[in-house]
């Protein structure tokens, strides 16, 4: 896989994926703007992204992620921070709309998100046009 950061040549992909990475990017717009510049006219970006819960899920879902999480990290891995940490770091990864915009952004159309697992995670697509 390319440095997302950097130019990639040609024009031709039908599609690229992206999972759990835009967190990795010091400006995700751009990172983005580079691979719809390797797509082809029609290709399609995907980017799977931990997103925000469903709102009446969410007390559970916190409880899960920084309760129970952590304590089986710490039973199996001898390792809870490490554990406290994927949780804090799930948060700062963009809501679903907040990638959405992101996307458009950076120039893709047709953008639209699949909540999966009530929103623990969604699948967006765009479009080079």
């Amino acid at each position: 896989v390319a440095d997302l950061q950097a130019e990639v040549p040609g024009s031709g992909f039908d599609a690229a994926f992206s999972r759990m990475g835009t967190m990795f990017f010091a400006n995700p717009v751009v990172a983005m703007r580079n691979v719809l510049q390797a797509l082809r006219p029609g290709g399609r970006l995907l980017v799977l992204e931990f997103s925000k819960v469903w709102k009446p899920l969410a007390p559970a879902y916190d409880f899960y992620s920084f309760k129970l999480l952590p304590m089986m990290g710490e039973k199996v891995a001898n390792d809870a921070e490490s554990y406290r940490y994927l949780a804090e770091s799930i948060r700062m990864h963009p809501d679903q709309e907040s990638l959405k915009t992101m996307m458009e952004q950076a120039g893709l159309a047709r953008v639209e998100y699949f909540n999966m697992s009530a929103g623990v995670v969604a699948l967006h697509r765009g479009y080079k046009v």
